[in-house]
């Protein structure tokens, strides 16, 4: 199975996509939070599981031709971006900035996985 060059660029684009707001997540500093350390640990562990159900929505869409999939990653992209627009009201922060960059880059993989040999890539199914 060769997988075909924009698919590739949509695969390695959402991916690092996702690493970047995985380390944003990680880094970036972030509200106390006022329910204690369980709170914090049971909203980091929601975050882990968000992280992991995109990457497995990224694999199945690149690998298995998942059409389903593809779609579930454009409408995410979609509330990023009007997350993205609600943050950037309140300023230009590191963190803004960083979400930016990764919705641009999630952006670019999402329009290569509609282009060219990538929508033969997902009609052979």
């Amino acid at each position: 199975m060769i997988i075909p060059r924009n698919v590739l660029r949509f695969e390695v684009l959402l991916y690092l996509s996702l690493l970047i707001d995985t380390l944003s997540a990680a880094f970036v500093e972030r509200a106390p939070p006022y329910g204690g350390d369980a709170a914090d640990s049971g909203g980091d562990m929601f975050v882990v599981l968000v992280f992991v159900f995109f990457l497995l929505l990224v694999w199945l869409a690149a690998r298995y031709r998942k059409n389903w999939a593809r779609w579930t990653l454009v409408a995410a992209l979609a509330l990023s971006v009007l997350s993205l627009f609600d943050s950037l009201t309140r300023g230009l922060t590191l963190s803004s900035g960083i979400d930016l960059f990764s919705t641009v880059l999630a952006g670019a993989g999402m329009y290569f996985s509609f282009t060219d040999d990538a929508k033969d890539w997902f009609d052979s199914v």
